[in-house]
């Protein structure tokens, strides 16, 4: 239930911190001085950027991108009310996925065998966000039989090598670097790492899809766009990205996939007709403990980004959103002719090796000891005492009342 719009009693930063509002100050600072453009935000601008940075013309729109590119700049001068230094984080990331968008379709033009590539019996992780989705996906990941999507690949699907330089993990490293300097508390929230297993959202990117951007700014125009579109030509192309990732690796075989995003949970029959063969896995936590974890979340990254940031809107928009999510999830799992389990998040907490048994039933493979020691050392190394807790109160966020939550450091996700 919503509650007014009270003061409340939270446990999360209300202000952008001291080094965002220096930050923001400084470029606002050299933009008066005529010293530095201020950075653009006209899609026609952004796409000649992006294709003089890729070297390639853009590519033949057939999956949308171009008018969900439209409605979100039209949100982003708007509605989402960025600061300077917002302006020229989503400047930057938008060049960035347009530029790689468009070196992904010429690398498929010169090398059509990537088309080829198996992505074999995925085992796609579907979940609300933070419901426990992370923490699934990197207990599987211990496993060598299984591959996943490494950080700096999810969000630089494609790469360029000079003197044996791989630009992807030079842009991984970077960009992490400056997340953490902007930032630190996302690493309470969402702790990665270069190497680690890593969600696909940086794929959806690609396609100006998904709710990345969703929980960065507030783009109502835009989220009314991915819910209302067709998806199955981006999913169509989220394989493909998958596929240029497993052609850049060169490995000698082709080990079952783990896929997490919680878009997914959104889109999954899209998601079972690039995938018809997979393997699904779904993640249930209680909705009051997801959509406000899910809302302190998002005002964090917003808070980066805008000095208007509403917390009882994101409050109020994340309830929505986790149960459109539930609704179309349950929906799809009735036509869904895949294998299917259910794991709750506290029972992952309480038992998580009994409930990776179950899952290695569902795969039909032996959980063998080497992969059950490696999985008791991740856990290990992400339990909470070893991290600072993610705390938020839901008061913060118009949500019905409750006691301060903490304690999710590496399991929410």
């Amino acid at each position: 239930m919503l509650l007014p719009a009270v003061p409340p009693p939270s446990l999360h930063r209300g202000a952008p911190s001291t080094r965002i509002r220096v930050a923001d100050a400084a470029l606002r600072r050299l933009w008066a001085a005529g010293w530095a453009e201020m950075p653009s935000l006209d899609p026609a601008v952004l796409v000649a950027k992006a294709s003089r940075r890729a070297g390639v013309a853009p590519d033949e729109d057939r999956v949308g991108w171009r008018r969900r590119l439209t409605l979100l700049c039209d949100d982003l001068e708007g509605s989402a009310r960025l600061s300077g230094l917002g302006r020229t984080i989503a400047h930057g990331q938008l060049v960035g996925a347009l530029a790689t968008r468009f070196r992904a379709h010429a690398l498929w033009q010169r090398h059509p065998e990537i088309a080829a590539q198996p992505i074999a019996a995925p085992v796609i992780v579907v979940g609300q966000m933070r419901s426990g989705s992370t923490r699934v996906q990197r207990l599987l990941a211990c496993d060598p039989r299984l591959t996943y999507t490494r950080f700096y690949e999810g969000w630089h699907p494609v790469g360029t090598y000079a003197a044996r330089i791989d630009s992807r993990r030079l842009k991984g490293r970077v960009g992490l670097a400056c997340a953490h300097a902007l930032n630190p508390d996302f690493a309470a929230i969402h702790p990665t790492s270069l190497d680690a297993a890593d969600e696909e959202i940086g794929l959806h990117n690609v396609s100006i899809f998904g709710a990345a951007f969703e929980a960065q700014w507030r783009v109502p125009s835009f989220t009314t766009a991915v819910e209302r579109d067709d998806p199955a030509p981006v999913y169509a192309e989220f394989r493909r990205l998958l596929q240029t990732i497993r052609w850049q690796r060169r490995e000698p075989c082709a080990r079952p996939w783990i896929l997490k995003v919680p878009q997914f949970a959104q889109d999954l029959p899209s998601l079972l007709g690039a995938f018809p063969d997979a393997r699904l896995i779904h993640l249930h936590r209680d909705a009051a403990a997801v959509v406000a974890s899910s809302a302190a979340l998002v005002c964090n990254q917003m808070r980066l980004q805008s000095d208007h940031v509403d917390p009882i809107w994101i409050g109020a928009e994340w309830r929505r959103k986790v149960a459109l999510r539930a609704a179309r999830t349950a929906a799809a799992r009735a036509r869904a002719d895949v294998p299917q389990l259910d794991l709750a998040y506290d029972d992952v907490g309480a038992d998580w090796l009994g409930e990776m048994r179950r899952v290695y039933r569902l795969l039909d493979l032996p959980l063998t000891p080497r992969v059950s020691a490696a999985m008791r050392a991740y856990v290990a190394a992400s339990a909470p005492a070893r991290r600072a807790p993610h705390r938020y109160d839901p008061l913060a966020y118009g949500l019905a009342p409750a006691a301060a939550l903490s304690g999710e450091a590496a399991v929410a996700a």
